[in-house]
């Protein structure tokens, strides 16, 4: 039996691998510590059995190595971060301070319960990072890889560049037994609203503006959560100790077509349903219109990075990874989870809109 701890276990990505993790290990002790800022979410975990949340800060050291020893933890999987490029932009000491200091904060706390303390015994620090870190692709690039050079360009990637390098060197240094993950984005259920697929769905059903980014030809790869949490699960399992693996959807489309994805999508479930028209009123499909005429495009933001794509070689061939959706199946999910959990995400819409104000 293994016994984890999950930081950033109530966020989106977290929240998930933790549903994900208890429904493939159930015997398994989880412990998530989440400090619960305006994108953590305690509900995120309900109805989950034998999972203890605990509301702490990963920088306070201290706290870590006491959970570390109460709870006998042999494997801590690192997802708690400051995430949304916008917001690093316009406040970069915070992703500083989360992402750089944090992530020492747990590598420091490990090294002494697992190493100093000269136990022995078999543990892991999975830390999952992102592709932003390799910073942005031209239109005839080849993928990321593993070895792609280091070029973040905004102050989250940077900060999320420099979390992966200290752990890099605690397992080159100390001898740490370490993974990391970088994926694409990821989409898919609990994602807080103030990313593009949440952000654009809900104001598409609440007949708000869909604000596109320059020309909306910016490139991502989309990955859905639940398969970049079955990721993680075999670089834990099976990754090799102090190896990077890129997790990636196999899904590379211009931000533009995403967005006619969620039209298509919403205008399609009014169709079918004719409940929606009365518990949307104000969504364009409601009154007989489309969704695209929400469509509108704004000032790109600074450094803004213009295509993204992931290689999955690596994670592919050496431990048996492939996504199981394409994206229209994986939003189409994404969509029936977000309209059968109205009084999940309604409290987060003012939210969200409180943080970016």
């Amino acid at each position: 039996m293994a016994k984890l701890l999950v930081t950033g276990g109530a966020g989106f990505i977290g929240a998930n691998f933790v549903h994900h993790w208890r429904a493939t290990h159930p015997d398994d002790e989880l412990v998530v510590l989440d400090a619960l800022t305006y994108a953590g979410n305690a509900a995120n975990l309900d109805g989950l059995e034998q999972v203890e949340l605990v509301e702490g800060d990963i920088c306070d050291t201290a706290l870590v190595e006491r959970l570390l020893t109460e709870h006998d933890i042999t494997t801590i999987a690192h997802f708690a971060a400051e995430s949304h490029v916008d917001r690093s932009i316009t406040g970069p000491d915070a992703f500083v301070t989360t992402n750089v200091v944090g992530t020492h904060s747990l590598l420091k706390a490990a090294k002494k319960l697992w190493l100093d303390k000269g136990s022995g015994r078999p543990h892991r620090f999975h830390h999952v990072s992102t592709d932003e870190v390799y910073g942005s692709l031209g239109p005839e690039d080849p993928a990321f890889s593993e070895t792609t050079p280091y070029q973040p360009n905004s102050p989250y990637s940077a900060s999320k560049a420099g979390s992966d390098h200290l752990v890099r060197a605690y397992h080159h240094t100390y001898g740490l037994e370490t993974t990391t993950s970088n994926c694409s984005n990821n989409y898919g259920p609990f994602q807080f609203p103030e990313k593009l697929i949440p952000l654009f769905t809900l104001n598409a059903l609440s007949g708000r503006s869909l604000p596109i980014y320059g020309d909306g030809m910016n490139v991502r790869d989309w990955l859905h959560v639940e398969d970049h949490c079955r990721g993680i699960e075999l670089v834990i399992e099976r990754g090799r100790v102090g190896e990077t693996y890129n997790v990636g959807g196999g899904q590379e489309l211009p931000n533009l077509t995403v967005v006619e994805e969620i039209c298509r999508g919403v205008d399609a479930a009014f169709a079918r349903d004719p409940s929606l028209p009365g518990r949307f009123p104000d969504a364009p499909a409601a009154k007989g219109g489309s969704s695209a005429e929400l469509k509108t495009y704004v000032t790109d933001r600074p450094g803004h990075d213009r295509r993204y794509a992931i290689d999955e070689t690596k994670i592919r061939t050496e431990l048996g990874y492939e996504p199981l959706r394409d994206f229209p199946t994986g939003f189409a999910e994404t969509l029936a989870w977000f309209l059968a959990n109205e009084a999940w995400w309604r409290p987060l819409q003012a939210r969200a809109a409180n943080a970016r104000g």
